[in-house]
């Protein structure tokens, strides 16, 4: 199985910092999925914008519809995320 590390809060740059501080979930932490784009801040406000736009943005598709695919998908793909 692949491993990749995670750039602490810590030591992030600051840009890195700030990027985990927008992206905090309800429960004041980070998704791995998301900080798994640590080194490269730039992919990691891509992922973030992208999954925004098909989560949330306009769509014939309701927000639970674009959740039962997500599990679906990840669950084809054996990914626990």
């Amino acid at each position: 199985m692949a491993f990749i590390d995670y750039i602490s809060y810590e030591d992030a740059s600051d840009k890195l910092k700030a990027l985990y501080d927008q992206y905090k979930g309800p429960r004041g932490t980070v998704a791995n999925i998301v900080r798994i784009a640590g080194p490269n801040p730039a992919a990691m406000k891509g992922h973030m914008d992208m999954y925004r736009a098909i989560m949330f943005g306009k769509s014939p598709l309701s927000r639970h519809q674009r959740e039962m695919i997500a599990v679906v998908v990840s669950s084809i793909n054996q990914c626990h995320y």
